[in-house]
């Protein structure tokens, strides 16, 4: 595991010493809980929730079609899906590492937390137009029965000509009407991080972007091709001394949701006398 770190002081200076190599980029993510959180998409957490991934999204778009009306993608359905909370295919994933300590740090509750740094070969590094992108955003729309029924031994014509290939493409082409039915079957077992549009405040601040899971299992309990882990323990009796310096060089609760009402329980929250 490593040194515990218990400062933002010690944490820049570990951080400082992971380089990525010349084909790597690094990412990173909090959690608050070290033992509790997986490395694992919101809706492959539950057998339930992704046996019915391909209702849920559509049951969001069809209540609320005008904050979707804007989003000409999957992927930006799916992105804007995790911002209101509903689970998805999307790991979230920082540029900046201090935004992912605060996250370790956000419940200081005593619970260790911990900092991962992901090491992505850069040809896993996809923009939000990526037809790989494309491919396994869109298998948020199969159904579990359809996924599970892919037959990954076949390649070229025969892989395209399956039944739920065939049903995936059609979802790709809403977006994308020209794709050629040319699916590499393993791009969609694969697990990209990709760069998306910065068009809401939240992913704007937090620097953020997302890991797309394919159909594959989560990166605690399996190697993902071109994905590396390492983790930095955070003390968790430390927790509330480090959101303090991060909220010096203004990191809290504020800058990292910036709509109305978290700045307002944030400023509340600078003023209330504590309760002795």
């Amino acid at each position: 595991m490593g040194q515990t770190i218990s400062s933002m002081e010690g944490f820049t200076r570990k951080i400082g010493k992971i380089l990525p190599a010349a084909d790597e980029v690094l990412a990173y993510r909090g959690h608050s809980d070290r033992q509790k959180f997986k490395l694992l998409p919101s809706v492959l957490r539950d057998p339930t929730l992704a046996a019915n991934e391909h209702a849920i999204l559509r049951e969001l778009v069809a209540s609320h079609p005008i904050e979707f009306a804007q989003d000409s993608t999957t992927l930006e359905q799916l992105a804007r899906a995790q911002h209101y909370s509903l689970p998805t295919r999307l790991l979230d994933v920082t540029w900046n590492p201090l935004v992912a300590l605060y996250f370790a740090c956000k419940k200081h509750d005593d619970t260790p937390g911990e900092v991962i740094v992901f090491r992505v070969k850069r040809a896993l590094l996809k923009f939000y137009d990526s037809d790989t992108v494309s491919c396994i955003a869109n298998l948020a729309h199969l159904k579990k029965n359809e996924q599970d029924a892919i037959d990954f031994s076949l390649s070229g014509p025969p892989f395209n000509m399956q039944s739920s290939v065939a049903r995936l493409l059609q979802f790709i082409k809403v977006e994308k009407p020209h794709f050629l039915a040319e699916i590499v079957p393993d791009n969609l077992k694969t697990v990209l991080c990709v760069k998306p549009k910065r068009n809401s405040q939240r992913i704007l601040v937090q620097c953020g972007a997302f890991l797309l899971f394919g159909i594959f299992g989560d990166l605690d309990s399996n190697s993902a091709h071109g994905i590396s882990i390492e983790r930095i323990q955070v003390n968790g009796k430390k927790k509330k001394n480090i959101l303090f310096e991060l909220d010096r060089v203004a990191i809290n609760d504020s800058s990292m949701f910036p709509e109305i009402d978290q700045a307002a329980t944030y400023i509340r929250s600078k003023y209330e006398i504590p309760v002795s």
